[in-house]
């Protein structure tokens, strides 16, 4: 299955990119294909998010007249708090940062700051970016933040006031105070102003920037972060930002503080941390950009080996709900994302071996003198699975991780110990989902994986019970992928058709997931049911052959029209055992006239009639008509009799 979205700067994923899918196709002899109905969840998970932010003025403003009454003239180190935005579950967006950290100099720019730069307008701030005085470029860059925090005029002000180019002149000044608050203002101008984010990067901005990254001061180094985030999250910046710094970024940030190089354990200060959880926002949004991008951010250096090394490291020392784990996690999901399509030809051909064609199905050719399906072939295939499996996980290294068999004891891991972060445990999810999805014997070769020796079925099934619809997508993707590839179906039967059909409503007033997750709970089902008899029986023991037919009912909508079509294609698949004729009859006999109610007379003839058309001629136009000509006549109160198989 394919399910092509990325989360973009607004929408599913940081913005508004809907969801877009790749067909699947089901298994079966006599069985209906699915893929008629069915679409697949292959989904990248980037939302593009605004980073934290705090208000300070009011603390600035008391710390400066505290320091004037005791005469204190040294310097303030620029604080952040820890706070952070929550994400904007609306959009699906991680959004800008902003710093506000204020500088507190010599008694001077005190004197003018203590009473809230009451003395100051925007052009006069303005004109002191270029005083020769640092102590006026750092008031003039002061004032901006403060100004800029919250104000659009005034950002717009500023940038007409040429306030941009000024400021890019100072992030690389000998004062360290001046390319701290040009840094500051700077962070708060582009804040929510994709014009000002433009005019930063047409002043040269992204490399200035990247100078400055070299400097060996965290408070600086945290802005620069700052702004790499804030500008991330503007779409039409995406594929420059990661062309101009994804292998700056890595070795000044991502290698050294996610404990990859030197002692291969993380050692991070406060400071160091808030950095790296910037540098992890800044790739999490460039991840959702184009294909271009995913596949320069997969063959930078150290990129992909930097946010593994992070989680696995974060997972031993107790760390899952880290939220820099979560802005890996995205970003290992993202670049998973059409992950065979995109990936080289050689390393495809190397996981594909000589078993499949272009197309990903089986071949026809004979092995030794044995057929394709036979016992024979078969045991032939899983040799060479083995053979391969065992080549590709040694020693991983750079964008081999994403498809790596070490990969997916890693994401189990992740949804086994993360209790508290959704977005990581969802992220998790929707990166195994990408890894498994399609007709690739490597997707079957890891789903295998998953199923039988990760044992991942029961930490999915534990998280299926949540209502929160963005988990329920990938956890229903993620099964649904599982469905196909395993190899023992009345086994999986047995341990997922409870919990699934539980989620599906079943009258008016049921709370219902989305129709998505409707459409994906109803393929697994099919996968299942297609080739376990045990898997259509649980079907019917939990109830769920009635909130079939209730679904398939349901047509007011383009969604429910698209759930009610999966629902008729898996009641038909159902159908074909005849030992379940019987219970569809006591379960449209409940739906017509009422539990527990028989049909008499008239009626009961008419019922008989029409059980006995569909079972000589299932799902054909032949019986429909006279069975609805028979009900008219004898006053059925609705005049219709919903048939069972294809209608």
């Amino acid at each position: 299955m394919g399910h092509r979205s990325l989360y973009k700067s607004q929408g599913n994923g940081g913005f508004t990119r809907s969801y877009t899918f790749e067909r699947q196709m089901s298994a079966g002899s006599n069985a209906k294909s699915s893929s008629d109905w069915l679409d697949g969840t292959e989904v990248p998970q980037s939302r593009t998010i605004r980073a934290p932010a705090m208000r300070t003025l009011q603390r600035f403003q008391s710390n400066n007249r505290s320091r004037l009454s005791t005469s204190s003239f040294g310097s303030i180190q620029p604080s952040r708090a820890p706070s952070v935005r929550s994400l904007a579950e609306s959009s699906h967006h991680l959004q800008d940062q902003r710093g506000m950290e204020m500088y507190n100099g010599h008694s001077t720019l005190l004197t003018q700051q203590s009473g809230g730069f009451d003395d100051i307008d925007l052009p006069s701030a303005v004109k002191y970016l270029i005083a020769t005085d640092p102590n006026l470029q750092v008031l003039g860059a002061a004032y901006l933040q403060h100004k800029c925090y919250s104000d659009s005029n005034a950002k717009k002000q500023a940038r007409s006031l040429q306030a941009m180019p000024k400021l890019v002149k100072l992030f690389n000044s000998p004062n360290q105070e001046v390319q701290r608050h040009a840094t500051g203002a700077m962070r708060n101008l582009i804040y929510d102003n994709a014009e000002n984010k433009l005019a930063l990067v047409e002043e040269n901005g992204i490399y200035e920037l990247m100078r400055t990254l070299r400097e060996p001061d965290d408070e600086l180094r945290k802005n620069v972060t700052g702004i790499l985030w804030n500008l991330s999250s503007s779409d039409n910046l995406k594929d420059r930002l990661a062309r101009d710094t994804l292998e700056q970024l890595t070795d000044l940030v991502l290698v050294p503080l996610s404990g990859l190089g030197g002692s291969g354990v993380i050692q991070q200060n406060p400071s160091e941390a808030e950095i790296f959880y910037n540098s992890t926002g800044f790739l999490r949004n460039l991840s959702s950009a184009s294909q271009q991008t995913r596949q320069k951010m997969r063959e930078c250096h150290g990129l992909v080996d930097s946010m593994i090394h992070y989680v696995n490291s974060s997972l031993e020392v107790g760390k899952s709900e880290d939220k820099s784990v979560e802005n890996a996690v995205c970003v290992l999901r993202n670049l998973s994302y059409r992950l065979y399509d995109e990936m080289p030809p050689s390393s495809l051909q190397r996981l594909e071996g000589h078993r499949r064609n272009n197309g990903g199905t089986m071949t026809g050719e004979l092995v030794g003198c044995f057929s394709p399906q036979s016992k024979k072939a078969r045991e032939h295939y899983l040799n060479a699975d083995i053979v391969t499996f065992t080549e590709v996980s040694k020693d991983p290294k750079g964008m081999e991780w994403l498809w790596n068999p070490q990969i997916v004891g890693i994401y189990n891991r992740l949804l086994q110990c993360c209790e508290l972060n959704k977005h990581t445990t969802e992220a998790a999810s929707g990166a195994l989902q990408n890894i498994t999805a399609g007709d690739r014997r490597w997707a079957g070769v890891l789903s295998r994986l998953a199923l039988e020796q990760e044992r991942i079925l029961n930490p999915v099934l534990d998280r299926v019970r949540t209502a929160d619809h963005h988990q329920l997508r990938s956890l229903t993707g993620l099964i649904r992928n599982l469905s196909r590839h395993a190899r023992n179906k009345d086994e999986m039967s047995t341990k997922v058709v409870s919990h699934l059909i539980e989620k599906l409503p079943g009258s008016v007033g049921d709370k219902a997931p989305p129709a998505d997750v409707i459409v994906n709970i109803i393929a697994v089902l099919n996968n299942l049911v297609v080739e376990s008899p045990m898997a259509a029986r649980d079907i019917v023991y939990f109830d769920g052959l009635r909130k079939l037919f209730y679904i398939k009912k349901r047509r007011d909508s383009s969604d429910n029209e698209k759930s009610s079509r999966a629902a008729a294609s898996l009641l038909g698949n159902m159908w074909q055992y005849t030992k379940l004729h019987r219970d569809f009859k006591v379960v449209r006999t409940s739906l017509l006239w009422g539990p527990g109610v028989e049909p008499k007379g008239a009626r009961a003839r008419a019922f008989a009639l029409e059980n006995r058309a569909t079972q000589m001629h299932p799902g054909t136009p032949l019986a429909q008509p006279l069975c609805l000509c028979l009900l008219k006549r004898w006053g059925h109160p609705h005049g219709i009799i919903p048939l069972v198989a294809g209608t």
